[in-house]
Formats: structure tokens, C-alpha cells, sequence
């Protein structure tokens, strides 16, 4: 298989959490997104998370598992992109043990005098990431929800 069709895009394999406004200025939004090692103060699905902010790093996770309350589990991306204070993506790479890369991306675009909105996006690439989609699309959507719904009570606090 070609390492094009390995992380071919599906618009129908994209999770999109909603759009919230957040009544802070971007920076501030910003500052909370990247500061990796305080996530376990508002974040409820990655509780914890270790890394350094720069492309091509690690980041390690510890997510909580939708599937089966009061579990959780590790996750290690690797940070792809960084535009501050509007863009940060990470992703999971297509490897032969686990054929189902996918793509990070969160968002915080400044909206008026103060403010900014808040979303992010999950690519599930590839040929099976139609599959993923299907299978893990809709907790992977509440858990995205819960992050932006925390992250602005928390900016907002």
C-alpha cells in the first residue's frame, strides 16, 4: 500500500466537536490549549498529558474511555502543527501493528473585542478510517464537546 492511500481522506471520517464561544481574549485560550501538564485541572476526557511543545514531539495521553465508565487509557501522538495562538494538531501515525492513523486538530480563532470561539476536528485516515469513524465516531464526538464545553468554563472561571 502506497503512503498516499495509508492516510487517504475521507470528509465522511471527521468527527467535529461544536463551535464555543468563549468570552477571554485568544491568548488566554491559547496559554490553557498548550499547557499540557495542567489538563488534569479542566480537561475531562485527557486527564493527564506530557509533552513538549514543539513539532515532532511526543505526546503522551491519558484519555478516558467513553466506552467503559471509570476507565481510561494511554494514547502517544506526535504534535504535527503548531500556529499559536490559532492551531495545534497532532496525530497518530499509521503503523503495521495499528493500521489507523488519524489527524488532531483544535482551534481558537479570535471573534471581537476579547473573545474567541473554540472547536476542533479528528480525521480518521486511510482505508479503514470509515470503519473508526463508524465505530468510535460518536464517542470521540461527546468527548470533544466535553473538552470544549470544560476548556470555556474553565477560561471562563
Amino acid at each position: 500500500m502506497s503512503e498516499e492511500d495509508k492516510l487517504q481522506f475521507d470528509p465522511r471520517a471527521v468527527v467535529v466537536s461544536e463551535r464555543v464561544v468563549i468570552n477571554a481574549p485568544q491568548a488566554a485560550v491559547w496559554s490553557v490549549l498548550v499547557d499540557f501538564a495542567n489538563y488534569s485541572a479542566w480537561n475531562p476526557f485527557c486527564v493527564e498529558a506530557e509533552g513538549r511543545l514543539a513539532v515532532g514531539e511526543p505526546l503522551t495521553m491519558k484519555l478516558k474511555n467513553y466506552l467503559v465508565p471509570g476507565e481510561f487509557f494511554d494514547n502517544v501522538e506526535i504534535i504535527t502543527e503548531i500556529n499559536a495562538p490559532q492551531l495545534i494538531a497532532w496525530s497518530a501515525p499509521w503503523v503495521e501493528d495499528w493500521p489507523y492513523p488519524a489527524r488532531r486538530d483544535q482551534f481558537v480563532e479570535k471573534k471581537g473585542e476579547g473573545g474567541c470561539c473554540y472547536h476542533s476536528t479528528d480525521a480518521f485516515l486511510g482505508p479503514h478510517g470509515i470503519h473508526v469513524m463508524r465505530f468510535a465516531g460518536p464517542w470521540v464526538k461527546r468527548a470533544f464537546d466535553d473538552t470544549a464545553y470544560a476548556l470555556k468554563a474553565y477560561v471562563e472561571g
